[in-house]
C-alpha cells in the first residue's frame, strides 16, 4: 500500500520545520512515524519541533495517535512537539479523539 503524504524538511529562521502535505491516515502513518522521530533526533534537548500540517487535506485518529505518542516521547527528552496550521477539521478530530490534551498547537495571530 503506498503512502499519501508529502514529507518534507523546511530550514527557517526559526530552526527546521518538518512540513507535512496530503493525507494523513493509516497509510501514511508508518512514513510519518518514521520521519517525525528521525526530526525529533537531529534537534537539540530543549528545543521545540514545528511539524507544519497546514498542507494536510485530511487526518484519522491513527496518524493523530501517532503524533500524540511522538509529543509525549518528546517531552522525556526535553524537546516538544508543536503542530503549526491545523485546519478545522484538524482541530475538531484533535477534540473527538481528546488528543487535543496532548498535542501542543502553535498559536497564531488573531487578524485585526
Amino acid at each position: 500500500m503506498g503512502t499519501c503524504v508529502d514529507i518534507r524538511v523546511d530550514h527557517g529562521v526559526d530552526g527546521p520545520v518538518l512540513v507535512l502535505g496530503g493525507d494523513l491516515d493509516v497509510r501514511s502513518t508508518g512514513a510519518v512515524r518514521a520521519a517525525v522521530y528521525e526530526h525529533l533526533q537531529s534537534v537539540a534537548v530543549g528545543s521545540r519541533v514545528v511539524v507544519d500540517i497546514s498542507q494536510i487535506h485530511s487526518v484519522d485518529a491513527t496518524a493523530l495517535k501517532m503524533l500524540a505518542v511522538a509529543s509525549r516521547w518528546s517531552h522525556r527528552y526535553g524537546a516538544r512537539v508543536v503542530l503549526r496550521g491545523a485546519c478545522p477539521a484538524v482541530r475538531r478530530m484533535l477534540h473527538l479523539t481528546h488528543l487535543i490534551r496532548v498535542i501542543e498547537l502553535e498559536r497564531e495571530p488573531i487578524p485585526a
